[in-house]
């Protein structure tokens, strides 16, 4: 077993599905259980696309958790419009996988990131790749893990680039600016791996024409549900000629950091009327020679890429 420990936390949708794959597939790190979140999709459905997603991948040791179901500020959460579009009604890309005999863990997912910092310390590593809602009711109902765990690398952002949902603010933030404000200014080091970097990363169909001429049915439903979300970016962005990674990048920094350059930046998230889930420096800190954030800036996409590659493609060769 690996010594870097790993928790995902996601809204899981067709980019997470490929985080979980990239994260499974791993040499270096031990996922150790996913917690899942509202966004892409609402936390029961996410749920249930992650142990199908682990099934697919025979991972079916790993343990899924239901985090919180919406923000901190709401008392619901709808999925937009949008996310529907993006991702599928359900999540992954309308390709249907057979139901798991795995259930959801009864523990909340909050508490098991509470519990997992305890265990492991400065070898656990969680990965948000949704709204930062579970996090940041983890470190507010045990601050003490603040000082345990070993770092936040999460997707979501942007500092250098417009958002995606305005032009102040990306989608994963913006689902709960005030939730991710308590985070980046919480103590506890972070990795913001936002759209600065995962515009820059890349797939396109010759690649997932390489999953499904292994003759896997890992390999042939992965290249089904990534297809869908390379025809939504054909619609919507058609001069990218391909997806974006999103959320697999931020597991590929996680566990590897020289994937991406960094600008150490403690941060704040603006959560008034006024640019709502914009991500900054905290002008109040700028002088501090030890600030806990950090903002990914440059990625070696092309480094990236053959990496993640390697890796997803002999996962699904192994799982006929």
């Amino acid at each position: 077993m690996a010594k870097k420990k790993l928790i995902l936390d996601l809204d899981t949708g067709v980019d997470d599905a490929m985080a979980i794959a990239y994260a499974v597939a791993a040499p270096n790190a031990d996922l150790i259980g996913i917690v899942n979140s509202y966004g892409n999709v609402v936390v029961e459905q996410a749920a249930k696309n992650s142990l199908q997603i682990l099934d697919l991948l025979g991972a079916n040791d790993v343990p899924v958790f239901e985090g919180e179901s919406h923000s901190q500020t709401s008392d619901h959460f709808d999925v937009m419009p949008v996310s529907a579009h993006i991702h599928g009604k359900n999540g992954i890309g309308e390709v249907k996988l057979p139901e798991s005999s795995r259930s959801v863990e009864k523990e909340s997912g909050v508490d098991f990131m509470i519990d997992a910092a305890h265990k492991y310390g400065k070898d656990l590593t969680i990965i948000p790749t949704g709204p930062l809602t579970n996090l940041a009711s983890a470190l507010r109902k045990d601050p003490e893990i603040s000082d345990l765990i070993g770092h936040v690398t999460l997707m979501g952002g942007a500092l250098t680039v417009p958002g995606n949902v305005s032009d102040a603010a990306e989608a994963n933030i913006n689902q709960d600016a005030e939730a991710a404000n308590e985070v980046f200014t919480n103590k506890v080091p972070v990795t913001m791996v936002g759209l600065d970097v995962t515009l820059r990363t890349l797939l396109t169909k010759k690649e997932t024409q390489q999953w499904r001429d292994l003759g896997t049915t890992a390999g042939e439903k992965f290249a089904d549900i990534v297809d869908y979300y390379i025809g939504i970016y054909d619609e919507m962005y058609p001069e990218l000629g391909g997806c974006s990674l999103h959320d697999p990048l931020a597991v590929g920094v996680a566990c590897d950091p020289t994937f991406v350059q960094t600008l150490d930046l403690d941060m704040i998230v603006h959560h008034g009327e006024e640019n709502y889930g914009r991500t900054t420096g905290d002008t109040a800190k700028l002088d501090d020679p030890n600030p806990s954030d950090q903002a990914a800036i440059q990625v070696d996409d092309k480094r990236y890429l053959k990496t993640f590659m390697q890796y997803l493609t002999k996962l699904f060769a192994d799982n006929k």
